[in-house]
């Protein structure tokens, strides 16, 4: 089972991979993405442990560091919550909810 920091990390990886060095990018998308561990990303890649340890570090303080300034993960999570909430609602009007729901979908395909 995940534990919620790598659910966390795989999140704004999404967002932010573009703002790594590819090295990084690699790196943390085979730890969190497709759960190998240090020893054996650092065998692929003929490095020690602990190289690959920093390059990971490093990749989590910039992801982090991008979601504190720039909030666009957050906002995302935000407008998804509201998106369920608005489907969810208990409207009599047939019409109307199908109407709610196309907004919420409307919503979805911006973010």
């Amino acid at each position: 089972m995940r534990k919620g920091k790598d659910i966390y990390i795989s999140f704004l990886l999404d967002f932010y991979s573009p703002m790594l060095t590819e090295k990084q990018h690699e790196a943390l998308d085979l730890y969190y993405n497709e759960d190998l561990s240090l020893s054996e990303i650092s065998e692929q890649w003929g490095i020690t442990r602990q190289g690959v340890r920093e390059i990971i570090k490093r990749g989590e303080q910039i992801l982090t560091g991008l979601e504190e300034k720039l909030g666009l993960a957050g906002r995302f999570r935000s407008l998804e919550a509201l998106c369920d909430r608005l489907e969810g609602l208990d409207v009599p009007d047939e019409g109307t909810k199908e109407e709610i729901c196309g907004i919420a979908e409307q919503i979805r395909n911006i973010i």
